[in-house]
């Protein structure tokens, strides 16, 4: 295997501070980490590779890739308060013979001894392979792909989008069969990981309470990690993330807990879950948290065909109107200064919509942006103010964007809410007639639960939201997506069960958007 020669490498370098190396040089370390010693040839309690590898934002010439080192995942990680260098290589083919790239990275204390390595001057619209060396430890080979050149053209693009995947429901089978599509890449829409505390009743449990102090988070994020099928799923494509509410705390509003905690003890506790978040994830340096903010929405462009805007509604939002939950909507919930995504990040989408040269606009975000009335009977209506129904003059804000400046074909991709839907997105909702602006996909859940008690109740809803296409609230799975420059497909992707390792997958129900024309049909 073609690796560099540590032994030699710290002989000539490990005095300098600048030891971090080829492109995982990572200028925002906190300085105290050049004082922890660099151990050359460490020895490990365990597999140090145990959570696996990954990576994510492919670029048309770089792409990150990212393990951590946890010989003890679920006890802080098991390693010593040392600087670890870390080798790793980028190659043509599988059996890493081919190598391209290579170089050597520190694992360092302050981030969990997780590397986050953005390999550059790759060829775009091609596969890679990866791996890392620590001693003579060597990691599972990870494959990766770039994007395709800036606008170029391309014929078709295959991606897949999850969301919600709770430990304790079940099992990640869901994951072993996306492991095997044929897929350019996966997106991760929120809830990543879930901070609750025990929930008897599934066919795995853990024993920890709410997680509150960065170690309580690092360990919930390796718990996760140590799934040998989420492990497969992110070895076997570049992934794009962003995240939801319980990343953090179930339901939270910028600084705004769902409890009693006060702003500055949340404060912290937003602190520990960003960076316990990115030391878990394939994330640029750009994402790297500031205390308790982070940069996490962005954009990913691929070739002429595809643009995915990436959206974060929960660091910014302001309070859920109504003292949230589902109810009629209040007077709040029409405040023009409410806002889901801030004032900052609602002009960068708006501006990117409006300068994108490609086929395919995509809004990757959490909760529901269509508005739905979950009362079956005439009358007030019901809604989740926790989604953008929360938020009406924002999201009126956007449709209205979309029918005046038309970019070419939006679509909205969406979590959170457990279960599938397909939505024909209105100007006006309230009018059948109204113009048709874009199309959103809600995919369900990798195992997170959708009460079987709610599914008759938002069936027999469906007759007062005419604009919702489908709804299913029985099974738990992925969407698989094919692109080309005429059609968008959506395959909703379901398990036969979440409690059975062995579970088989179907096609549940697959809807086309055809070029130019905005709304969904049944395929």
């Amino acid at each position: 295997m073609e690796i560099l020669d540590c032994e030699r490498l710290l002989a000539n370098r490990c005095r300098r501070r600048s030891f971090l190396l080829g492109a995982g040089f990572l200028t925002g370390l906190t300085v105290a980490s050049q004082w922890h010693p660099v151990s050359a040839n460490s020895r490990f309690s365990g597999y140090p590779f145990s959570l696996g590898v990954a990576s994510g934002d492919p670029l048309p010439d770089s792409v990150v890739i990212w393990t951590r080192l946890a010989p003890k995942p679920l006890s802080g990680g098991g390693m010593p308060l040392v600087n670890v260098p870390v080798r790793w290589q980028v190659a043509l083919d599988e059996n890493m013979k081919q190598v391209v790239r290579r170089g050597t990275v520190l694992a360092t204390p302050e981030l969990a001894h997780s590397v986050h390595v953005d390999v550059r001057g790759l060829d775009p619209n091609r596969w890679y392979w990866y791996q890392f060396q620590v001693g003579r430890e060597v990691s599972p080979i990870g494959r990766t792909r770039t994007a395709p050149a800036f606008y170029g053209s391309i014929s078709q693009l295959n991606f897949a989008f999850v969301s919600c995947q709770d430990w304790q429901n079940g099992y990640y089978t869901a994951y072993r069969h996306l492991a095997e599509e044929n897929l350019d890449l996966v997106l991760h829409l929120g809830d990543y990981i879930y901070e609750y505390g025990p929930q008897p009743g599934g066919p795995r449990q853990h024993n920890s309470p709410e997680i509150i102090t960065l170690a309580d988070y690092r360990n919930r994020h390796a718990l996760y990690k140590t799934d040998p099928n989420l492990q497969a799923a992110h070895a076997a494509f570049p992934w794009i993330v962003t995240w939801d509410d319980h990343e953090v705390d179930n339901n939270y509003a910028n600084l705004i807990p769902e409890d009693n905690q006060t702003q500055e003890a949340f404060k912290k506790r937003r602190a520990n879950a960003y960076q316990a978040y990115y030391e878990h994830m394939p994330l640029r340096q750009s994402s790297l948290p500031n205390g308790p903010d982070a940069l996490l929405y962005r954009r990913f462009t691929f070739g002429n065909l595809a643009e995915f805007n990436v959206l974060d509604t929960r660091q910014y939002r302001t309070d859920q109107p109504c003292d949230d939950g589902l109810k009629p909507q209040c007077p709040q919930a029409f405040d023009p200064n409410a806002t889901m995504t801030g004032s900052e990040q609602e002009q960068w989408l708006l501006k990117g919509l409006d300068q994108s040269r490609s086929r395919w606009n995509v809004i990757a975000q959490q909760t529901m942006l269509a508005e739905y009335n979950f009362n079956s009977n005439p009358g007030v209506g019901v809604f989740n103010v926790d989604q953008w129904d929360g938020y009406v003059a924002a999201r009126n804000r956007l449709l209205s964007f979309l029918n005046q400046r038309q970019p070419s074909n939006p679509v909205v991709i969406t979590g959170d809410i457990h279960s599938s839907w397909v939505h024909d997105l209105k100007l006006d909702f309230t009018n059948p007639k109204s113009a048709t602006v874009g199309t959103e996909f809600v995919g369900t859940s990798i195992t997170s639960d959708f009460p079987t008690s709610f599914i008759a109740p938002v069936q027999a809803s469906l007759r007062n939201n005419p604009h919702t296409k489908f709804f299913d609230g029985a099974f738990r799975g992925y969407v698989r997506c094919k692109l080309t420059p005429q059609r968008w497909q959506s395959d909703y992707r379901v398990v036969s069960s979440i409690v059975d390792l062995n579970a088989t997958v179907k096609t549940l129900a697959s809807f086309v958007v055809q070029n130019g024309q905005p709304g969904a049909y049944r395929s």
